[in-house]
């Protein structure tokens, strides 16, 4: 081939690559998803939640509604715990009717850390929205919580919160503490819930168990893979607590 063929071969192949590779797209969801990764975005083309095209050389070829599409998947795990099956349910739905998926908005915030020293402003209502990381003291938890310092002793004792190594608490130990706080009013008691802390720990026991021998592998995809193998196990299982409790209270109510 001559020289002039091979460059308008060359601009024609640039041409058919106008859309965006797969590193960009990985720069463009990391603002927002900092534990994304090529080989996620690959398992999910695998598992055909997102479909880019190909150029004659193999290149994939992202559009922006591909783009938006994963926004909508890692959304739907992140926020939503929902397992892959329902989110490419929800896709396919979408797609049959001509629409965008409704469920999780196309773009939130990027996790960010916020950590509260005496004196600081305290954490808004922003900081709780999902995604974020927030390190709170003691005072901060039972302020934003609205339980009191006992009732969080007893929390404490009997396993339904942990305060990390710092002796700081998360975003989850306060809606737990909420959770808990409105369940006192039914005349239950932070004694009464250590069976859902030592259900928690055998569920989180049996998960480790599962994913384990993939997570001792090195490469990066088998790590995306031991991550997916968590965030699907830990929506199934919620989604299995759900419908069981769900089953036995109406076996109470109609008994």
């Amino acid at each position: 081939m001559t020289a002039a063929g091979r460059s308008a071969g060359g601009a024609s192949e640039r041409g058919r690559r106008s859309g965006l590779s797969i590193g960009a797209v990985l720069a463009q969801l990391r603002t927002e998803f900092p534990d994304v990764t090529i080989s996620k975005i690959r398992f999910l083309e695998s598992e055909g939640l997102v479909r880019p095209a190909r150029t004659a050389s193999g290149y994939r070829q992202f559009t922006p509604a591909d783009v938006e599409r994963l926004r909508f998947v890692l959304s739907a795990q992140r926020d939503h715990y929902l397992p892959l099956k329902v989110i490419k349910d929800q896709l396919d739905a979408a797609d049959g009717a001509g629409t965008s998926p409704s469920g999780p908005p196309a773009l939130k915030p990027p996790r960010r850390l916020v950590s509260l020293t005496p004196g600081a402003e305290g954490p808004t209502a922003e900081d709780f929205a999902p995604g974020r990381e927030i390190r709170l003291t003691k005072e901060d938890l039972l302020e934003q919580s609205g339980v009191d310092a006992a009732l969080l002793a007893e929390l404490e004792q009997f396993g339904l919160i942990r305060p990390g190594a710092a002796g700081f608490y998360d975003a989850d130990a306060v809606q737990v503490a909420k959770t808990v706080r409105a369940m006192t009013e039914y005349g239950i008691e932070p004694r009464h819930l250590r069976a859902f802390r030592a259900s928690a720990d055998r569920e989180v026991g049996l998960l480790e168990q599962i994913v384990a021998p993939v997570s001792r592998h090195r490469d990066e995809a088998a790590k995306a893979r031991a991550d997916e193998m968590v965030r699907e196990l830990a929506a199934l299982s919620v989604t299995l607590h759900t419908l069981l409790v769900k089953a036995g209270i109406r076996s109470v109510t109609s008994g």
